[in-house]
């Protein structure tokens, strides 16, 4: 194993792929486009739930709402199944050493299938106690444990995935998780409204039916990777030694990910205290803010995959040139997206209500965030170049650091007292310019030193 040394200086962004060609921008594209598609499939899944749901009753449409808040959560800490397992099967593809590869794959899907059973039998015992701790009126509750409990096996189908996901992006194949995706949605909408009001299984039938397609969206992963693990000559049988390894990585990336949720929580904790209006308008600037984070995703994604093969294959300079690459189309697409943002703010609040303090405080909220788009693309794009590295480690520990520059700014628009369209946007001020500059600044340092660039398999 070799690591980059003083030699290697030049690697960050500065002096990353200046002289890129037009064959690492499609090199970049082949993957980022489909992973987009893909990315934008979980959140149909939802939207089909809600759709479907909301015919049934308020009601049932707000017990939805409390179990995918809970749903979401855990499922979004479980994400590293697939940012730890793509990095380290590209690693070693790039290094030449396919066997391993797919030893990686298999333990990343081991560590899935263990976790889901685990998480899956733990959330269906607790699924009452875990609701009433959320809240909501009793009627709300009993659905909400309905959807909840339903959805438990559909969860060890969801982490399935996720590590299939992880494979195949580590072979550097976006399209099929894209088409799986795809044909998931398409099922998982078909089953939802046939149990629902066919067989008249209420929000229980919503939960089964995904349920149903998550599990069968595994089935097919499993009927693509387990083969070619064969073939390699990987025994399929669970090896422990690599899968706690593989939950090492993933408890450093879990770590990351808690410290971004923790982020998002207490800036909603602070535009509670402004006001419902306050807090209606901050939960749609949240959504574009989102909306426009799956662009960037995809190409952080992308450098997951790319980054992870050409260190492994020992290719400083092609790591860079494709570092460079991606950070400057984030940067330009992060110009274009604000531009875009900050023309259409005073217009985008009518798409979603017709309350006037919302749009007073919507406005000036989404124009804090245009201004920020250029940052929040790099920071993505580093994001997944880091990942893709395998620097877990350091992503877990800036993250903690970047919670800890962002708590003092987040109290003082607390404690100040504003509220309205002025608190809102110092408190998206204080997200966007505070913590989302903080997360570039650590991100941006650590690529220009080259300390994540380490050669070779391991």
């Amino acid at each position: 194993m070799e690591q980059a040394g003083a030699g290697q200086a030049d690697v960050g962004v500065g002096a990353a792929g200046r002289g890129g060609s037009r064959s690492t921008g499609r090199e970049v594209l082949r993957l980022a486009l489909p992973a987009l598609g893909s990315l934008i499939a979980e959140p149909l899944f939802l939207l089909a739930d809600s759709a479907i749901v909301g015919h049934l009753g308020v009601d049932e449409l707000a017990g939805l709402g409390l179990a995918t808040t809970v749903l979401g959560t855990v499922v979004g800490l479980m994400v590293f199944l697939a940012y730890g397992t793509g990095p380290a099967v590209a690693r070693f593809l790039g290094a030449g050493h396919a066997q391993r590869a797919m030893a990686a794959a298999r333990d990343g899907v081991w560590l899935a299938l263990l976790l889901g059973l685990l998480l899956a039998v733990a959330g269906w015992a607790s699924a009452p106690a875990v609701i009433r701790a959320v809240g909501g009126l009793p009627a709300v509750q009993g659905y909400a444990v309905d959807y909840l409990a339903w959805s438990m096996p559909g969860l060890v189908g969801m982490l399935l995935v996720f590590a299939g996901t992880g494979v195949l992006r580590g072979l550097q194949d976006t399209r099929t998780p894209l088409v799986v995706a795809t044909v998931g949605f398409a099922v998982n909408a078909a089953l939802n409204f046939v149990f629902v009001y066919g067989f008249r299984w209420g929000i229980a039938g919503s939960a089964i039916g995904t349920s149903i397609a998550q599990l069968g969206m595994a089935g097919v992963y499993l009927a693509m990777v387990v083969p070619r693990m064969r073939r390699e000559g990987v025994r399929l049988a669970p090896e422990w030694r690599g899968i706690l390894g593989a939950a090492h990585v993933g408890s450093w990336l879990m770590l990351r990910t808690l410290t971004l949720r923790a982020a998002i929580f207490a800036t909603v904790v602070v535009a509670t205290a402004q006001g419902a209006g306050n807090l209606a308008a901050h939960q749609l600037a949240m959504t574009m803010f989102s909306f426009l984070a799956f662009a960037l995703d995809a190409l952080a994604i992308a450098a997951q995959s790319l980054i992870g093969k050409e260190l492994g294959a020992s290719n400083a300079a092609r790591a860079r040139e494709l570092t460079g690459t991606m950070v400057r189309w984030s940067l330009g697409f992060g110009l274009v997206a604000g531009a875009v943002l900050a023309a259409c703010a005073p217009w985008v609040g009518w798409l979603f209500t017709s309350d006037p303090a919302v749009h007073a405080a919507l406005t000036p909220a989404l124009l804090v965030l245009a201004a920020s788009q250029p940052v929040c693309g790099f920071v993505f794009v580093l994001d997944g170049v880091l990942i893709g590295a395998g620097d877990a480690r350091y992503l877990a520990l800036a993250g903690v650091l970047n919670l800890v520059v962002y708590a003092p700014l987040l109290v003082w628009v607390g404690l100040s007292g504003l509220g309205g369209p002025a608190g809102l946007a110092w408190l998206w001020a204080a997200f966007a310019g505070g913590y989302m500059l903080a997360r570039a600044l650590t991100l941006g340092l650590r690529a220009r030193t080259g300390a994540w660039m380490v050669l070779g398999a391991h």
